[in-house]
């Protein structure tokens, strides 16, 4: 059997390739349109989209410089050993244990047992003298840091090198009259009281308070009540002018010879207030005043007092 299209059939058939031909020329024409704009989809290997979990899983990456701060910060407040930690609360004890023998010296004092309070003055002098260097050498300041050594040492020393010294000169007689009291315990608030009190290069701005030494002199040189109040007078006004004192345990020049000859002063004065009469015949305590001698001159000679006036 013979299948015959009529005119109008073979007309439908040219009409649906004519329309079949030019779709296909449009999708190819877009497909190289495509190609032009996104070169990515020239390559033969298929796109990778990366997953967000992906990024959120890995850190990011950071520079070697965050990564040493980030352990240094970690070394930093890691805590103290506890060796350390003792010995850092054994040197704030240390230096409030002068506090202690400021008292015990007071009670001597009271007592009349002269000889006995000067012995404690030397203790808490000797206390005040060492225990800066044990402080900066445990490092107490970092290990115990809600305690504050400096503000510690000064009520230590207001009470040791102001208040004990004063009584002992009212005490003796020394000082006329009770008033006359306010003038080292006044003075010496001022001192210590002061932002600059001790300088940056490490030196005492204006006289350092030693009413203790001065107090031990009045005693053993036996000097009067006018005297001695002339002199309190004057060391008074030398905490007020802006001098520079050196300050022993942080001397960077002459160091040795000023703690061998600190040492030579005490055991001078120890020995004048144990055997009073043996000191007497040696000149102990004249020899000594060699020391406050060369203390005051080091300090002018490094402090520039000389340079100050002018």
């Amino acid at each position: 059997m013979t299948f015959r299209m009529g005119p109008l059939c073979w007309s439908l058939a040219r009409a649906a390739n004519a329309t079949v031909n030019n779709s296909g020329s449009g999708i190819l024409h877009r497909n190289a349109a495509a190609r032009v704009e996104d070169p990515i989809a020239e390559t033969p290997f298929p796109r990778r989209v990366a997953s967000p979990a992906f990024h959120t899983r890995l850190p990011p990456r950071q520079a070697p410089q965050q990564v040493r701060s980030r352990v240094n910060a970690t070394d930093a407040t890691a805590s103290p050993p506890p060796g350390r930690v003792i010995l850092a609360w054994g040197v704030h004890l240390f230096t409030a244990s002068g506090a202690v023998i400021a008292a015990l010296a007071l009670l001597a004092i009271i007592q009349e047992r002269w000889a006995t309070a000067g012995l404690l003055m030397l203790a808490a002098l000797f206390i005040d003298s060492v225990d800066g260097t044990l402080a900066r050498r445990v490092g107490v300041a970092e290990v115990v840091p809600r305690i504050d050594g400096r503000r510690l040492d000064d009520v230590v020393d207001f009470l040791g090198y102001a208040i004990v010294p004063t009584v002992f000169l009212l005490a003796l007689g020394a000082l006329p009259h009770w008033s006359l009291a306010s003038v080292p315990i006044l003075a010496s608030a001022y001192g210590f009281s002061q932002h600059d009190a001790k300088t940056e290069d490490d030196f005492f701005l204006g006289w350092p308070s030693y009413w203790n030494v001065v107090a031990l002199y009045i005693w053993l040189l036996d000097i009067g009540p006018g005297l001695a109040t002339a002199i309190v007078s004057a060391f008074a006004l030398a905490v007020f002018v802006p001098l520079k004192y050196i300050y022993p345990s942080k001397l960077t020049v002459w160091r040795g010879v000023t703690t061998i000859g600190a040492l030579v002063w005490g055991a001078c004065i120890v020995a004048a207030l144990l055997f009073p009469e043996r000191a007497e015949r040696l000149h102990l305590i004249e020899i000594s005043l060699v020391y406050p001698a060369y203390y005051m001159g080091l300090s002018a000679w490094l402090g520039g007092w000389l340079r100050a006036r002018r």
